[in-house]
Parts: C-alpha cells; sequence; structure tokens
C-alpha cells in the first residue's frame, strides 16, 4: 500500500457529480481502501487534470475513477497522463440524458484505454468493485473481501428466488 495508504484516486469533473460517485466511496471505505477525491474539470481546469495523471502513480496511487457528465473527456485526460489503470464513470447529467458522456468514455482512441462503467451511482459501484479487484491482483486482504462480496451477492439471489411461490420454482 501506498505511504499514505491512499490506492485509488477518484476523480469528479464537477463537484455536482458527488451524489452519483458516493456510493463508491462508501464502498471503498467500507472495504478499508484508501482513497482520496479530488475535482478536476478536463476543460475547466485542464492542467489540473494533467497534473493529477501525471503524478497519480508517483504519489502511490494504483487505480484512478474518473466520474464525468456531458462531454465527459476527464477519464481520457487522465489515460492519456498515467500507466495506471483508469475507470471511467459516465454520468446522466446533461440533456442528453448520458448518452454523450457515455459515448465520450467509451470511444477511446487506440493506445489510451479506460475501462468503462454503466452511468450513474451503478456504473460508480462498479467502479471500486473493479479497482478493488485490480488492487486484489496483488492484495490478499482485498482478495478476501471480494470472496466475502461474491458469497452475499450470490446469498441474496438465493433470498430473492424464495419469494416466488413454490408451486412456480424450478426444481433444483
Amino acid at each position: 500500500m501506498a505511504a499514505t495508504g491512499v490506492e485509488v484516486g477518484v476523480v469528479l469533473g464537477s463537484a455536482s457529480d458527488w451524489p452519483s460517485v458516493e456510493p463508491a466511496a462508501a464502498l471503498l471505505k467500507e472495504w478499508g481502501i484508501g482513497f482520496e477525491v479530488v475535482v478536476a474539470s478536463a476543460h475547466r481546469a485542464p492542467k489540473k487534470v494533467q497534473a493529477y495523471g501525471r503524478n497519480a502513480a508517483g504519489r502511490g496511487l494504483k487505480v484512478i475513477i474518473a466520474a464525468a457528465g456531458a462531454a465527459a473527456h476527464l477519464a481520457g485526460v487522465l489515460a492519456a497522463e498515467t500507466f495506471l489503470p483508469v475507470i471511467g464513470v459516465p454520468l446522466p447529467s446533461s440533456p442528453l440524458q448520458g448518452l454523450d458522456s457515455l459515448l465520450s468514455t467509451v470511444q477511446m482512441p487506440a493506445g489510451v484505454p479506460v475501462a468503462t462503467m454503466a452511468l450513474g451511482p451503478s456504473g460508480a459501484k462498479n467502479a471500486a468493485i473493479f479497482a478493488a479487484q485490480i488492487l486484489a491482483l496483488s492484495d490478499a486482504r482485498v482478495r478476501e473481501i471480494l470472496s466475502g462480496h461474491k458469497k452475499i451477492l450470490e446469498q441474496n439471489v438465493v433470498q430473492q428466488g424464495e419469494k416466488i411461490p413454490p408451486e412456480y420454482r424450478a426444481k433444483e
């Protein structure tokens, strides 16, 4: 782990994106994964975004989550400045209801990859899980947490199935 204990950088294009990203932060916090949150717009503060991406690995970060709406170039700009994995979370904050941010995040040119999640809070939560999966490659504690998480997901599905009347359930 980095000297500061921060391994995941969460970059928001605007402070108004926080409600969509807060579930991801809550999950990282619950799992004891060190993270930091910064607001840095690719269009309104490009030098800040470039410097953040350029310096991230040197500060001990291992993964960057970038969440932005509208013309969401944030993840791509960060990916252009670092060799770290960048996970993009497009947000539905424009009149186009997220289509623009989805396309801006997912349509990266060859050589500048961005792992793109679903739109909005579920995408942000998946970004936190994906960041944990990346960290788990070299961290047994995080692997154990993820293993427990998968078991909880499975238990939830079993409980959901029990809500179906018995006469309609498949015979397993």
